[in-house]
């Protein structure tokens, strides 16, 4: 499954993930640590490492970037930050550069 389907998937399933990248990581991380065999409650972080560093695990900046990517493409998959960061905070910082608003 690719990962922008993932992410959708897990936002669908569980809207609190729409503001928290690393509960997003974590979600998807055990999804696939799962199938590819991996007990998470019953081996170590130093095997966990191992499978990050074997590339079996999709890269927390992917990750993001199709989170990101699908909050700009699809309304329903923001949450309350990404509201925050496009209407009072970036007023906020057009301010502070200078730009003439409203």
């Amino acid at each position: 499954m690719k990962i922008k389907s993932k992410v959708k998937l897990n936002l669908d399933k569980y809207p609190h993930l729409k503001d928290d990248d690393n509960k997003l990581f974590a979600t998807i991380w055990l999804e696939e640590l799962s199938d590819i065999g991996f007990n998470a409650k019953e081996r170590t972080a130093f095997e966990l490492l191992k499978e990050i560093a074997q590339n079996k695990l999709t890269p927390a900046p992917s990750i993001k970037r199709a989170r990101a990517k699908l909050q700009e493409e699809e309304p329903k998959y923001r949450g309350e930050k990404y509201h925050q960061r496009q209407s009072v905070l970036q007023e906020k910082w057009r301010n502070d550069l200078g730009y003439r608003t409203k």
